[in-house]
C-alpha cells in the first residue's frame, strides 16, 4: 500500500518552519542582499539563531542527544523545502551545508573524542568547517584524486591541491579526502582525516570569485604542503574514504534538491503575485496565455521535483538503497530551478533582471546547482549506466526508473 499522507508530527514540524522563515527571516533578508558576512549580517544571523533555538528549531538533522530534533531524511525533505525560500533560514536552524553533512558524516564515523572535539562545536554553532574532496583536475571524478597521504612515524603527511571547497575561509576545520595507497582501486585508495585549519602545511590560497550569492567562508582553492596529522585524525580506517564521502554526498546531494524546491517555489509565488497586479495592454498578466502555460509548466516541475524529493528522501529513511534516485533528483530539480526562476524573472520583466528583487540572485544560484555535487551529465552518466545493469539481467529496466513497488 502507498501512503502519501505525511504524518501529523511532521506537518507540524512544518508549519512551525514554514511561520519561521515568514516571521523571522524573510524580513531579516530584505535588509542584506548578496553577502552574509558583514557585521550587520553576522548579528542578524545570531539573532536569528537565537530565536530558532526559543522556537525548539534547532539542529533539526541531529539527534536530541545533540541538541537536536531528531528528524530523519524524510522529516529533513519538508523542513529544507521551507529553508529554502532564504538562505538565511538554514543558517539560522544550523542546516547549512557543508556543516550538515561533516555532522552526519561526524556522527556515522567519527570516534568519541572525534564527536566531542569536531561534532560539539558544530552542533552548538561555535565553528565552522568544509569537506575536500574537489580537485582541479579530478572534477567530478573521484578517481582523479591526486591528494596524497602517506605514513609518518605515528601520524600521516598530506600534500595535495584542492579546489572550489566551500566554507574553507575561516573554517576550524576540514575533512580532507586524500589517497593512502595509490596502487589500490578507486574504493579502497582514499581515506578520510580530519584536519584542524591552524596546522602547518594547510594554506587557503583565495576565495574563487564566483556568479553566484557569496557565502560564509567562500569556495576556496586550498594548498596542502607537508601538513602532518596523527593518526587520530582519520575518519574511519585506512581505505574507507570512497565509501564515506559517498554516504556523505548522496544525502547532501538530495538536501540541495530540498532547499531548490523551496527557491523554486518562492519564485513561483511571487511572479504569480505580480502577474495578478501587474496590467500590460489594459489586461493583468495573468490573462495571458502564454503566462498561464508557463505557471502550468512551473507547476508541473514543482510537483514532480517534490514528489521525487520526497521518494527520495522516504528510502533513506527506510535504509534502502537510493542512489539511483539520488541522482536522478539531482539532475531533474537542479534544472526544473532553472528553468521556473527563469520564468519568474521574464514576468518580471525589468523589474526581475534588476537587485530590487531577489529573482536575479536566485537565477545565478541556480546555474551552479547544475554543476556542484556532481555535473548533470555525470549524473546521466551514472544513470544510464545503472539502467543497463538493470537491463542486462532481461527483466526491463523498471528497477532503474524510481519504480516505488
Amino acid at each position: 500500500m502507498i501512503d502519501f499522507q505525511v504524518p501529523a508530527d511532521l506537518q507540524a514540524v512544518q508549519r512551525r518552519v514554514a511561520g519561521f522563515v515568514r516571521a523571522e527571516v524573510l524580513p531579516a533578508e530584505e535588509a542584506l542582499g548578496d553577502g552574509i558576512e558583514s557585521d550587520e549580517a553576522l548579528e542578524a544571523i545570531a539573532s536569528l539563531r537565537s530565536a530558532a533555538r526559543a522556537s525548539g528549531l534547532w539542529n533539526p538533522h541531529l539527534p536530541e542527544e545533540w541538541g537536536g530534533m531528531g528528524l530523519g531524511p524524510l522529516g529533513m525533505a519538508l523542513v529544507s523545502q521551507e529553508c529554502g525560500a532564504s538562505g538565511l533560514a538554514s543558517l539560522a536552524l544550523n542546516a547549512m551545508a557543508p556543516d550538515e553533512g561533516n555532522m552526519h558524516l561526524l556522527l556515522h564515523a567519527g570516534t568519541p573524542d572525534q564527536r566531542e572535539r569536531y561534532l560539539r562545536p558544530l552542533a552548538d554553532a561555535e565553528a565552522r568547517s568544509c569537506f575536500a574532496m574537489t580537485e582541479k583536475a579530478a572534477g567530478a571524478d573521484p578517481a582523479g584524486i591526486t591528494t596524497m597521504a602517506r605514513r609518518d612515524g605515528s601520524g600521516w603527511v598530506l600534500d595535495g591541491e584542492k579546489w572550489f571547497i566551500t566554507g574553507a575561509a575561516g573554517a576550524a576545520f576540514a575533512i580532507v579526502v586524500a589517497r593512502t595507497d595509490p596502487d589500490a582501486k578507486p574504493r579502497d585508495a582514499y581515506s578520510l582525516f580530519i584536519v584542524d585549519a591552524d596546522l602547518p602545511g594547510w594554506n587557503v590560497l583565495r576565495e574563487v570569485p564566483v556568479m553566484g550569492t557569496h557565502l560564509a567562508g567562500g569556495h576556496c582553492e586550498v594548498a596542502i604542503e607537508g601538513c602532518r596529522v596523527e593518526a587520530t585524525s582519520m575518519l574511519g580506517g585506512v581505505g574507507d574514504g570512497y565509501k564515506l564521502a559517498q554516504a556523505r554526498l548522496g544525502p547532501a546531494r538530495l538536501a540541495h534538491c530540498m532547499r531548490w524546491v523551496g527557491v523554486a517555489q518562492r519564485a513561483l509565488d511571487m511572479a504569480s503575485a505580480y502577474s495578478l497586479r501587474r496590467e500590460t495592454f489594459g489586461e493583468p498578466l495573468a490573462r495571458r496565455q502564454t503566462i498561464q502555460n508557463w505557471f502550468a509548466d512551473s507547476a508541473i516541475e514543482l510537483y514532480a521535483s517534490r514528489l521525487m524529493v520526497l521518494h527520495a528522501a522516504y528510502l533513506l529513511e527506510k535504509g534502502v538503497e537510493a542512489r539511483q534516485e539520488v541522482s536522478m533528483a539531482k539532475v531533474y530539480v537542479s534544472e526544473a530551478l532553472g528553468r521556473i526562476v527563469d520564468r519568474a524573472i521574464q514576468v518580471h520583466g525589468a523589474l526581475g533582471y534588476s537587485g530590487d528583487l531577489p529573482l536575479e540572485r536566485f537565477y545565478r544560484d541556480a546555474r551552479a546547482a547544475r554543476i556542484y555535487d556532481g555535473p548533470s551529465e555525470v549524473h546521466r552518466m551514472v544513470i544510464a549506466r545503472n539502467l543497463l545493469k538493470v537491463a542486462m539481467e532481461g527483466n526491463g529496466t523498471k528497477r532503474a526508473t524510481g519504480d516505488p513497488t
